[in-house]
């Protein structure tokens, strides 16, 4: 498992980084707190605090390839 921070600024941010999340074969899970959502679930996201950055945890067999692709959202 890796954990990366991410901004989501604009709901196209949101739907552009579910698009690249769902082609990932493993979990990845958004943690805000002591909330944790499924980072392939739009509605999800946007139950959690959009406006702070978010921990990105990924789990799977490779994780660089999805930090590769998610590379615009990470701060």
């Amino acid at each position: 498992m890796k954990t990366v921070t991410i901004k989501l600024k604009e709901i196209k941010d949101v739907y552009d980084f579910v698009t690249v999340v769902t082609t990932y074969p493993g979990d990845i899970d958004i943690v805000s707190g002591r909330y944790r959502v499924n980072a392939k679930s739009v509605m999800g996201i946007f139950a959690l605090d959009l406006t702070k950055p978010l921990d990105l945890e990924i789990h799977g067999d490779d994780p660089d390839e999805a930090i590769k692709a998610l590379k615009p959202f990470i701060i």
